[in-house]
């Protein structure tokens, strides 16, 4: 039987938890990050007073997160992108793909009522290691 390895992953470059959950977990090379909403890890502010500068906090944060662990934004496979408001997919999608330039990852972009703080968006992403 094959042993199961679970790492928790916490760095202070992200924001910390806002609730009873990890930043990330890898689980036998499947890396999970959860959500990252627009939050300055430092002060806990939200920053940013439209959807573009928040979604570039937002992907600061993710790839802070992934650093700690030792993966990239190469190594994101599917993301999912939650919307406060759908009118704002242009202004984010922008933003997104200067991060994912080259193969980005697969993904789905979904509107909902409100998110946390009820800032405009969040970004939740699976990593990988290649081969």
């Amino acid at each position: 039987m094959a042993t199961i390895k679970k790492r928790v992953i916490h760095t202070s470059e992200a924001p910390s938890a806002i609730g009873p959950y990890s930043q990330a977990i890898e689980m036998n090379g499947t890396f999970y990050v959860s959500g990252q909403i627009p939050m300055d890890p430092v002060s806990g502010e939200i920053t940013g007073e439209n959807i573009s500068e928040q979604t570039q906090q937002v992907l600061k944060n993710l790839t802070s997160i992934l650093t700690a662990a030792g993966y990239t934004l190469k190594d994101v496979v599917k993301t999912t992108c939650y919307l406060s408001e759908m009118i704002n997919f242009p202004e984010m999608n922008e933003v997104y793909a200067g991060f994912f330039s080259e193969e980005p990852p697969a993904r789905a972009t979904v509107e909902v009522n409100r998110l946390p703080k009820d800032v405009m968006v969040e970004i939740d992403a699976i990593a990988c290691k290649g081969g």
